[in-house]
């Protein structure tokens, strides 16, 4: 079926950032692999390569591109929003989750795999990408505590919509490709095994292979192995993405405060500006904690997360600045090297 870039989310955003008289054409960005990257336009499927000194590593599914006739890469265009993290590992590194979505549905499941800690990341993830977060518990149908589960979930932010569905049921799909129109785009995050390759399949007419879980823990097994953006039945997209064993945020401060906006009123009336929470005087947090306003599972959880970001954002920080320096001394090498050959 013919889709035109408006099909594939080409806002006037976008359109603005194309020169005049360009003869550069606008992909979007479907698959990202090592040496290439899958692409859509009007004119079909394309696999664009890049030009340095960017690499594929640069980009996420859902970027929008220019490329030339010869299918590289020449520009990227600025993103309206950006899912990122800090990649697994030790390396200190930053990886791309989704770019330029409109939506993020957080999935969890009706069954143990259920961790409000979880849920309170993705929210801040969302947050901070400028994401509209909706919570989808999946698995509703096997499960008579589903309600249960709904009125949990809407405890952790009473802003966000949470839908429990079955994603195998018609009008459950329905409901859920509703928060994502014709044109729009959402990412679908969530640890294995809560059902988002299910889900995937029926928002997008698929029969992709699903996988189990472990009766003992209902942990899953790894189904998606790679993220790829994916047309809706209803004309809107989905970026389906492995499951994430850990999700380490980094500068992702402003997120976390949305998260727990109650508690960053609270600090913003500490006596001290660059107060701790612990045991100083006069910590509005701690007060609050002591008074019985403030549950002390959720003001540690907070804390834990703003030490997190610190400590993450400070570590991708310093691993960028050796990174540079590292590139200034190899330049002024090669420079010596070649003023010494020509004398």
């Amino acid at each position: 079926m013919q889709i035109t870039l408006k099909d594939l989310g080409f806002t006037p955003f976008f359109a603005g950032q194309v020169p005049e008289n360009s003869d550069l054409s606008p992909f979007r960005i479907t698959e990202v692999h090592r040496d290439r990257l899958s692409a859509l336009s009007p004119d079909g499927p394309s696999v664009l390569t890049t030009k340095l000194p960017l690499q594929t590593s640069d980009f996420a599914v859902g970027d929008w591109v220019l490329a030339d006739e010869n299918a590289q890469i020449n520009v990227v265009l600025e993103r309206q929003s950006l899912l990122h993290r800090r990649a697994a590992g030790t390396q200190a590194s930053r990886q791309l989750i989704a770019a330029n979505c409109e939506t993020l549905f957080i999935t969890s499941s009706c069954n143990p795999d259920f961790n409000t800690a979880r849920i309170e990341r993705y929210l801040a993830l969302a947050y901070e990408a400028g994401c509209f977060p909706v919570i989808v518990l999946t698995k509703a149908d096997q499960s008579d505590e589903a309600p249960g589960f709904a009125r949990r979930a809407g405890q952790i932010d009473a802003r966000v919509p949470v839908l429990t569905v079955n994603a195998l049921d018609a009008d459950d799909l329905a409901l859920v490709a509703s928060w994502c129109g014709r044109g729009q785009t959402a990412a679908l995050v969530g640890s294995s095994g809560v059902g988002k390759t299910t889900l995937t399949n029926g928002l997008c007419g698929r029969d992709d292979d699903t996988g189990g879980i472990r009766e003992d823990d209902a942990h899953g097994r790894h189904v998606t192995t790679s993220r790829a953006l994916r047309r809706m039945q209803n004309g809107g997209w989905i970026i389906d993405t492995p499951g994430m064993r850990a999700l380490r945020l980094e500068e992702a401060g402003d997120g976390i405060d949305a998260v727990f906006d109650d508690i960053a009123r609270l600090a913003a009336t500490c006596r001290f500006s660059d107060c701790a929470h612990e045991s100083e005087p006069g910590c509005a947090v701690l007060g609050a904690v002591e008074a019985g306003d403030l549950a002390p599972d959720r003001m540690e959880r907070w804390a834990k997360l703003k030490r997190e970001d610190i400590r993450n954002s400070q570590t991708l920080a310093e691993s960028r600045a050796r990174g540079k320096a590292f590139g200034k001394m190899v330049k002024a090498a090669a420079k010596d090297t070649h003023w010494r050959r020509k004398r």
